[in-house]
């Protein structure tokens, strides 16, 4: 098979249909975005291309809290980038300088909603609401736009992808949960994360339990001793740009 055949069968093959909010909805994995990259695709890369190497996204939503700011401590001791899924109404308007050192020092900041609400039980302007208000809210902090939004309990479907291709947002699911809202027990956070992890996989934790941001450390440790290095999730699809409307998920 011809390298052409072998990514385009890749593409295709990592395209998956996922029942989500009731509707059947096309889901991207990362690979296939980096192997339907065109030539002159200008993604930026992370420390490492991840065509080639073992790459893994870490995520977190519904902060920024309490916690979030030791959980920056851990990221910047161990050079780890992360991917931050910020709530709007008592998150990024109770914790703006928490906001600004998120976007300083080098993750992604992306958008989860301004309360929280399941945006397929809304009505379209409801759901652009909650998108548009936390947009506003964060550009108004860092002076970008997020391009990434996660949509609560990962329920979206046709309305809410043409609402956030209308406002430049790509769609981002997970591969790998610890459950953490059900549990303190950060070694069974650890644990449960670890055993679902793989190559181009993407975290889904929540900075805003207790017993999560402790789990980070001995998370972080373990998968790089296995050969994974920790990306964004844009720099996981590097040298493909996440694409509006479109969801992606590993």
């Amino acid at each position: 098979m011809t390298p052409l055949a072998t990514g385009l069968t890749a593409a295709l093959v990592t395209v998956l249909t996922l029942t989500l909010g009731g509707c059947s909805m096309q889901t991207t994995a990362p690979g296939s975005a980096r192997a339907g990259a065109a030539s002159d695709a200008k993604g930026s890369f992370g420390p490492v291309d991840c065509r080639k190497a073992k790459c893994i996204a870490l995520t977190s939503d519904a902060g920024p809290a309490e916690d979030t700011p030791h959980l920056l401590d851990e990221l910047k001791e161990r050079k780890v980038p992360a991917t931050f899924f910020l709530l709007g109404r008592n998150h990024v308007l109770k914790h703006p300088e928490t906001v600004r050192r998120i976007e300083a020092e080098g993750h992604e900041v992306a958008n989860h909603t301004w309360s929280h609400e399941i945006l397929t039980e809304k009505k379209p302007d409801e759901i652009r609401a909650e998108l548009e208000k936390t947009q506003d809210a964060i550009e108004e902090i860092t002076g970008k736009k997020p391009r990434l939004m996660r949509p609560p309990q990962g329920r979206t479907d046709d309305t809410v992808s043409g609402i956030c291709e209308e406002l430049g947002l790509s769609q981002v699911l997970w591969s790998a949960t610890a459950k953490d809202y059900s549990t303190d027990d950060s070694a069974l956070i650890r644990k449960r994360i670890l055993d679902q992890a793989g190559r181009d996989g993407i975290i889904l934790l929540h900075d805003i339990y207790k017993g999560t941001v402790p789990a980070v450390p001995g998370i972080i440790d373990t998968l790089k001793e296995r050969g994974y290095t920790f990306v964004t999730v844009p720099q996981l699809m590097a040298p493909a740009e996440p694409e509006p409307g479109t969801v992606y998920r590993p």
